[in-house]
Order: structure tokens, then sequence, then C-alpha cells
């Protein structure tokens, strides 16, 4: 197939860089926004941080410091060379696609576009207090050092303790932790010897501290409990009939171990009492927490709601005043400039548009959020006045994408990562999304109200015998909602409730 040239004319639609930015600050949450600021102060040196006021300092400094000028207005450094030949300005002129004078015209910027201020002025700053203590492991190695063992066998113990969980499990096989001893503390251990050490660290507190499964635990923490007959028959269920009683089989248990439901109840009791994971009863455990910072503040004011926006982690921007008067000197020797001169315009230029663009790319996402949560606020407002769940609103990004104008992935990218806090709690903002369910009587409902039902019949149920899924269906059917049984399974699910055998008590 032979190849052609031609000229076609055809309509693309492309991001600019601009709106890329935009989008990009939009998904961006407020605990990481100031993260994103920081990182654009330091790439582009034309921004900076302040308010206009300090714009007047500045000039009114520079003023003072600024020096003389000769005849012309022009400065000496900005002089060309004389050896710049003819074919050098035929191409700087060639090159020269902007008027300098034009692009400093204060007509076409005006200041208000040249910095942005993100905080109140009557805005309370509030810093939140660093805890500091003991550390889960540390207190293990306290406790280590009440014990009368050797050096050797101290470092073994130091070396699983170090290997435990933040649930207090020991996950490693004993005999990696052999190898790394030998490579890392040059201490031959085998496996019995790494065994009698924990069998030392079992011992500290809290009880099941150092177990390599649950059976291991619960069997530590119920040998620590006395010689009840209860700990003792509890002790035979986690020893011989561990399977069983993680499936909640209570018929087969007491079948196997010919006790009745009296017996087993108690055994059942002192299980219920243990602790499953004993790395997180103390309040050092160094887990790490993470902070929710609301990116929106909803405040309820005789029945008129009122939203604000985060603006705490963004600081009040500029461009800087530096920049701005050396292009304003640039522009006033624009016919003498040289090569290195040009260069310098070129970057000087960059750098402003690029401070300009990230002001104004600030502004619009503060403009996109505000508008987008204020959408919201109207569609769920009988939610965000009384709190009750079964008041929201089928809502899915559409609805809220329709009312402002806006694309439906602007939305997506507003509500990612995004909280609101309301006087009943700090929420995300995909909490009030949620699908449609028709009635008996065609009303449209939303899945939170059919999930806050099913839980509220799940939470009320006989424990001895729990709802299935059938009857669940059936429930909702009663109160007219339509809905089957393979959907109460999904929201079930989505709610973290185990399925009726398993919510099954004694």
């Amino acid at each position: 197939m032979a190849l052609k040239q031609g000229l076609h004319l055809r309509l693309q639609q492309k991001l600019s860089p601009q709106q890329i930015q935009l989008m990009k600050l939009i998904q961006i949450p407020t605990v990481a926004l100031e993260e994103r600021i920081k990182e654009e102060l330091e790439a582009n040196p034309a921004l900076e941080e302040g308010d206009t006021a300090d714009d007047e300092v500045q000039e009114f400094d520079q003023a003072e410091d600024q020096p003389e000028s000769d005849d012309n207005g022009a400065d000496d450094s900005l002089d060309t060379d004389d050896n710049t030949d003819e074919a050098v300005e035929h191409e700087m002129k060639e090159q020269d696609d902007f008027d300098i004078s034009d692009y400093m015209d204060d007509d076409d910027i005006p200041d208000y576009k040249l910095y942005a201020n993100n905080t109140s002025p009557d805005e309370e700053e509030r810093e939140s207090p660093l805890a500091s203590g003991t550390t889960f492991r540390e207190s293990l190695v306290e406790q280590l050092g009440l014990r009368d063992i050797d050096d050797r066998h101290r470092s073994i113990a130091e070396y699983i303790i170090g290997n435990l969980d933040d649930d207090g499990y020991l996950r490693r096989d004993l005999l990696s932790i052999s190898d790394d001893l030998a490579f890392k503390l040059n201490i031959m251990a085998e496996v019995p010897e790494i065994l009698i050490v924990l069998r030392i660290v079992q011992e500290l507190d809290p009880a099941g501290v150092g177990a390599r499964d649950l059976q291991e635990c619960l069997l530590l923490q119920l040998r620590r409990r006395g010689h009840t007959p209860a700990v003792r028959t509890a002790e035979r269920i986690l020893t011989k009939l561990m399977d069983e009683f993680s499936k909640k089989h209570y018929e087969r248990i007491m079948q196997r171990l010919g006790i009745g439901q009296p017996e087993l109840k108690a055994a059942m009791a002192e299980i219920l009492h243990l602790n499953p994971r004993p790395g997180n009863s103390t309040v050092e455990s160094d887990r790490t927490v993470q902070t929710v910072v609301p990116d929106f503040f909803i405040s309820n004011t005789d029945g008129k709601l009122e939203l604000t926006l985060n603006g705490r982690n963004s600081p009040s921007l500029r461009v800087s005043q530096q920049y701005r008067d050396m292009l304003k000197q640039y522009s006033g020797n624009r016919h003498h400039l040289g090569r290195q001169q040009k260069d310098a315009v070129m970057f000087v230029k960059e750098k402003l548009d690029g401070a300009k663009w990230f002001i104004d790319a600030m502004k619009q996402r503060q403009i996109t959020l505000l508008t987008s949560m204020d959408a919201i606020m109207e569609y769920q407002k009988e939610y965000f006045l009384t709190g009750d769940e079964t008041k929201l609103r089928p809502m899915i990004l559409k609805d809220i994408a329709e009312i402002v104008g806006m694309d439906i992935s602007t939305i997506s990218r507003m509500a990612n990562s995004k909280y609101v806090q309301t006087q009943f709690g700090t929420l995300p903002l995909k909490y009030f999304f949620s699908e449609s369910l028709s009635t008996d009587s065609g009303e449209e409902v939303s899945s939170r109200e059919v999930k806050k039902i099913l839980e509220e019949a799940i939470g009320t149920e006989d424990k001895r015998n729990p709802l299935a899924d059938e009857r669940l269906a059936e429930i909702l059917h009663e109160k007219g909602y339509n809905i089957a049984r393979r959907t109460i399974a999904k929201y079930r699910e989505q709610l973290g409730l185990p399925v009726a055998r398993m919510r099954k008590e004694l």
C-alpha cells in the first residue's frame, strides 16, 4: 500500500496543562494539600506565601533601595554585547513570540488574581498535642530485664520480641529466626533452645503474647485463670475441638466431650473473656493511628445549615514581587536584549505563568469544592438536620453533576478521600452516595435506609436462633421493600455482619 500525504481537518478534545493541574488539586484532600503546596513553592521561585499587605511593604522597601538609573531608564547590566552580529539579532526576532509590555499590562492582570488567601481572619488555629509513652515492645523488654536469665538468652528473647507483630503474635517460624540469629547476631541457636526462650517471652504480660496462632494465644491466657471446671472444659475445647469451636458447632462439641449445655455455656463464657489480640490490650501500642482531617464543616444554627471549607492547611499564596519587577526591567529594555537576557526573560515569564496558573487553580478548587458540597448539603438536607440515616435520599454522582453543571468525573474527584464534619460526626462524602430501591408504593428509597433497617433487625434478633438471609428478606418485604435474598447477603457483608450460623450464641 503506497504512502500518501494530505491535509485533514478534524476536531479533538484535549486537556490543557492548567486543566490537568486543576483536576489533580481537586482530588487531593485537605490533609495532603499542604504537602502539595510546599512542593509547588520549592519548584517555582515566583510563587510565595503571603498576602497583599506584604506586597505593599516589599514594594516600599524596593523603592527605597532601588539605585538611580541613567537617562534612558535602562540598567547597564541589560546592555547587549557589542560583538553580537546581525544573524543572532535576526534569530532572536524570529523567536520573539510575545510582547513583554503587553504581558505586564496591569489592566489585563488585576492584583486580585496574583494572590490567594485561603484562611479566614477570625479562624482559630487548633493544634492537636502528640501523646508519647512506652510502646508495646518496650514494655516487654522492660519486663524481660526483671528476669534472671543469661545474656545469650536475653539477646534471643529481645530478638523474638522485635519480631512480634502489633497483635502480639510471632508469625515467623523458629527455623527462620535461628538463621537470622546466626547471620545478624552471630548466635548459633537451634530450634529447641529458641523454643525455651519463647516460653519465657510467653510468660510476660499481657497474657497470650508471643503465641504463634490463635489457639496457642487463647490457651496461654486460660492457663493463667486457675483450674476451675469451666476453665478445664474450655482448655479441652480449644485443644481437641478448635475447628468445631471456630465454626460454632455447639451440638457436636457437647457430643464429643460428653457435656451438657450448662457446662458448655460456662466454658464459652471463659473463652469469650479472653483477648484474641493481646498486643492491642495496652494503650502504649505503637500502632500507627491515621488522623482524619475534615475538608468541610456543616453547622446547624436554628435550623439553618451553614457550610464552610477547611482552609487551615492552605497558606495564602502570591506571585513574587521580585520576579514581577525583574520582568518590568526587561520590558524597559526589550529592544536591547541579548541571547542570555532573552533566555532570562523566557525563564521569568514561565515561572510567573506557572505561579498565576497555580493560584488560579487553587481558587477554582475552592469554588468547585464549595459548589459541589453545597449541592450535596441541599440534596441531603433532611439528614443534616436530623441525623437520621433513614432520611438519606438516593443519590449518585450524576445527580450532583447535573445540579452544579459539572462533569461526573469532576464530582468523583471532589468526593474522593474527602470528609465533612457535622454535629453527628465526621463522615466521608461517599457515605452520602447510595443506590436507589423501589418500595411497593413505587417510592424510591436509599440503600442506606435498607441497610439501617437490616442492621436493626439483626441487632434485635434472638442470638440462640439468628435470622437467616431468607427470613431477613421476608421481613423487608413485609415493610414494603422489594429486595432479593442475594441483595440481603451483599448488604450484610458490606455492614461486616456474619452469616446466621456465625451469629449464634448459647
